[in-house]
């Protein structure tokens, strides 16, 4: 697979904003769209977008998918998942129940995650250590005990 490309799940290319296109304002569309040049305003679609190496995209941005290899500053809202491809740069905050982060990639903001419109998943911090492992345990199996 091409660098360029990326494994974002998507169908045929219904647009795309090529290197030097400069586009100001709100796009709206339905299909996959891939950017390569720049694009400042707002972003909104049920399907995919694809921000390649060379884009610079200055938006808030509401997808399904998007896979992004380039420049992103905005806030992100994906209801299916965020891909941050190498070279990529992502400057803001991500609600997303799905967020890939290839290694080499820098993103600076928050990320919220849920698997439905308001509903958020808490999952509990790993332990690396094998002590702490094997305390868990024992108070889970203690708690048990005491329940039953």
């Amino acid at each position: 697979m091409n660098r360029k490309d990326t494994a974002a799940p998507r169908g045929e290319i219904k647009a795309f904003l090529g290197e030097g296109t400069d586009f100001k304002g709100v796009l709206t569309f339905e299909g996959t769209v891939r950017i390569d040049g720049k694009m400042e305003g707002e972003i909104h679609t049920k399907d995919t977008l694809i921000v390649g190496e060379s884009a610079v995209v200055s938006a808030e941005i509401n997808v399904n998918t998007i896979a992004i290899s380039g420049v992103v500053k905005g806030n992100i809202n994906a209801t299916g998942k965020i891909e941050i491809h190498r070279p990529g740069k992502l400057f803001g905050n991500v609600k997303t129940p799905i967020l890939f982060v290839e290694e080499g990639v820098i993103f600076e903001g928050n990320c919220s995650m849920s698997s439905q419109a308001g509903e958020e998943k808490r999952v509990p911090p790993i332990s690396l250590s094998r002590s702490e492992a094997g305390k868990e345990e024992t108070e889970k199996t203690a708690s048990a005990k005491k329940d039953s």
